[in-house]
C-alpha cells in the first residue's frame, strides 16, 4: 500500500511515523516533507499551494489514501479536485472546510446550529470595530477572520490594545487578505482544550483531549504562536466532558454542514473553552492540529490507517472507539530565532543522540546545499517524550529540546504546567 501525505511539517511527520509504526511495509510519499520525513518514506519537492502539481503527483504515484496536512490547500480545494479524478483523500471539500477558512462563516455555522461559543461581531470596516470594542467593553478578543497560521488572534486586556490590534488587521494589513474581515469576540474565561474527531460527516470518533500552548514564553507570556507545546491526557477532559462535547458541539456541526448540503469528512479539530458553563467552541479547524499531533499520536495503540481509509474511500466509519497507552505525552516545540514575528532560518543544527521514549519530529528542517541540517522554518522540531507521569514527560521532552543545538533557538520549559499546578493540590499525589 502507498500512502502519500501533503505538507511538510511536523504534523506531517508524526502521521507518517504513526502509520510506518504499525504498518511497516506501507510506502510513503509526502509533497514536499522534510528530512524527517525522508527518513520514512520518499520526499517530493511539491509545495502545498501547487494543485495541479499535486493532482499530477498523485496521477503518478497512484496512492491508495491522500493525508492532507496544512489548511491552505483543504481551503483551496485539493479534496474536490483529488476526489473528481478518483483519488481517495482525507480531508473535507473546500466549503466544508471554510469552518476554519473564514471565522466568520464559522461563528454564524454555530450561532445557527445552537452551539455554545462566545458573543461576536463581524467587521470590515475600522470605525465599526472600534465602536464594538466599546460595546463589548475589555477584555476582549479580536481575530482575523481568515487564515493566519495560527496567529491571527488578538487577546486585548485594554481598550488601547483592543484598537491597536484592529488598525493593525483592517488598516495595516497584518495578516493580508485573512485580516481584511474581523471579529470582535466576548473574551471567555476558563481553560483551552482540543478535541479531535475523525469523522465521515455524520459518525464521529473522538481522539484523545490535548491542550496547547499558543504564547511564545514561559507562563504564557509573549506573543501568540502557531503552538509552542501541548500534552496529553488532560484530567479536565473527563469522559462526561467529552460526550458533553460530543453531543452540543460536534454532532450539531456536522447535521448543520450536512443541512448545507456541504457535510464535513476527515478531522473536525474543535478549540474549547472550559469554563462555568462547560464546553464553549473557541474555533474549528479542518484538519489534524499542530503541534497537539505530535503529542496524541504517540500514545495511540489503535490503527491509525483504517479510519483514515474508510472515510477517503466515502466509506462509513466502524470500529468504536480508539484504545490509547495508559501514559503521559509532553510536546516541546523548538523555534527558530525571531519567531513568529520574523523566523531566521540557515543556522546549522546539530542534533543529540536518540533518548529513550523520545521523539523528535521535524517540523521546519531543510539541508543546505552541503547536506547539512539547516534550520528552514519558524518551529523547527516538535519534542514528544513519553512516560508514566507527567512530570518524568515534561523533564524528557524539555531535556532533549534542550539538547538540540542551533543559534538562537527558543523554547518553553514548562508545557503542561496547568496539568502539574492541579496535581501538586491534589491530596496524596
Amino acid at each position: 500500500m502507498k500512502v502519500m501525505l501533503v505538507g511538510g511539517g511536523g504534523r506531517e511527520h508524526a502521521i507518517a511515523w504513526s502509520i510506518a509504526r504499525r504498518h511497516p511495509a506501507v510506502e510513503i510519499v509526502a509533497a514536499p516533507g522534510n528530512p524527517g520525513l525522508a527518513q520514512l518514506g520518499r520526499c517530493v519537492p511539491v509545495p502545498v499551494s501547487e494543485l495541479s502539481k499535486l493532482l499530477d503527483l498523485a496521477r503518478a504515484e497512484r496512492p491508495a489514501l491522500v493525508i492532507v496536512g496544512p489548511e491552505a490547500p483543504l481551503a483551496a480545494g485539493i479534496v474536490d479536485v483529488f476526489r473528481a479524478d478518483g483519488i481517495p483523500v482525507f480531508g473535507p471539500t473546500r466549503a466544508a472546510a471554510r469552518i476554519e477558512s473564514s471565522k466568520a462563516f464559522s461563528k454564524q455555522l454555530m450561532l445557527d446550529a445552537g452551539v455554545p461559543t462566545a458573543r461576536a461581531e463581524r467587521h470590515t470596516t475600522v470605525d465599526g470595530a472600534l465602536h464594538a470594542i466599546r460595546t463589548f467593553g475589555v477584555p476582549v478578543v479580536i481575530k482575523a477572520s481568515g487564515l493566519a497560521a495560527g496567529k491571527g488572534v488578538s487577546v486585548c486586556a485594554s481598550t488601547e490594545d483592543a484598537d491597536r490590534a484592529v488598525v493593525a488587521m483592517l488598516s495595516g494589513k497584518a495578516f493580508g487578505d485573512a485580516g481584511s474581515e474581523i471579529l470582535v469576540e466576548e473574551f471567555m474565561e476558563g481553560e483551552e482544550l482540543s478535541l479531535f474527531v475523525i469523522t465521515d460527516g455524520t459518525t464521529a470518533i473522538p481522539m484523545l483531549p490535548a491542550q496547547d500552548h499558543k504564547r511564545l514564553l514561559d507562563g504564557d507570556r509573549g506573543p501568540n504562536t502557531g503552538g509552542m507545546g501541548a500534552y496529553a491526557p488532560v484530567s479536565i477532559a473527563t469522559e462526561s466532558l467529552v460526550h458533553e462535547t460530543m453531543e452540543r458541539v460536534i454532532a450539531p456541526t456536522l447535521a448543520a454542514l450536512r443541512v448545507r448540503g456541504t457535510p464535513f469528512t476527515g478531522l473536525l479539530y474543535a478549540g474549547l473553552m472550559i469554563g462555568e458553563r462547560g464546553p464553549r467552541v473557541v474555533e474549528f479547524n479542518a484538519r489534524f492540529g499542530d503541534p497537539e499531533t505530535e503529542a496524541i499520536l504517540p500514545l495511540l495503540e489503535s490503527d491509525l490507517l483504517a479510519p483514515l481509509l474508510a472515510v477517503a474511500r466515502g466509506e462509513p466509519l466502524a470500529g468504536g472507539a480508539l484504545r490509547w497507552q495508559d501514559a503521559h505525552a509532553v510536546t516541546t516545540v523548538v523555534a527558530a530565532p525571531g519567531y513568529p514575528d520574523a523566523p531566521r532560518t540557515g543556522a546549522a543544527i546539530t542534533l543529540p543522540p536518540p533518548a529513550p521514549g523520545v521523539s523528535v519530529f521535524h517540523a521546519g528542517t531543510a539541508k543546505d546545499a552541503s547536506g547539512a541540517l539547516v534550520v528552514g522554518g519558524g518551529r523547527v522540531f516538535a519534542v514528544t517524550a513519553i512516560a508514566n507521569t507527567l512530570v518524568a514527560a515534561q523533564r524528557a521532552s524539555a531535556d532533549t529540546a534542550a539538547a538540540i543545538r542551533f543559534e538562537g533557538r527558543q523554547f518553553r520549559s514548562d508545557i503542561g504546567r496547568r496539568e502539574l499546578t492541579r496535581n501538586a493540590r491534589a491530596p496524596g499525589d
